[in-house]
């Protein structure tokens, strides 16, 4: 199972950084997909939709997020236009999202769910 995980996201994160410490301090074995030199794979940010929901994976938090036009952000209302902007813009994807394996996702830095992964 370890060579499945794979971690998606950016490397100057601070959430990433902490997540890729964590899976480092655990001994666990990641392949890194970074969003700003890699780019969003369509397939899997399909398969993320599916699976945790745009509403999960729509950081609105973030930097980037709050930098948008308020017409851009109120211009996403449903997965359709959530994943238009994932697309467009990497940074308003919730970091990381990680592939347990082909199926299992999560969205966020969460220790405790992810010893129970382990």
């Amino acid at each position: 199972m370890k060579n499945s995980i794979t971690l998606y996201g950016i490397s100057n994160c601070d959430t990433v950084k902490k997540a890729r410490a964590w899976l480092a301090e655990h001994q666990v074995e990641v392949l890194f997909h970074d969003f700003k030199k890699q780019g969003v794979p369509e397939a899997r940010l399909d398969h993320w939709l599916a699976t945790a929901g745009w509403e999960k994976l729509l950081n609105r938090q973030g930097t980037t997020w709050r930098k948008l036009e308020p017409a851009t952000q109120a211009g996403v209302t449903d997965a359709r236009s959530a994943r238009a902007l994932m697309l467009a813009q990497a940074s308003v994807i919730k970091r990381p999202v990680v592939e347990w394996n082909a199926q299992d996702v999560s969205v966020g830095f969460d220790a405790t769910e992810w010893l129970q992964r382990l």
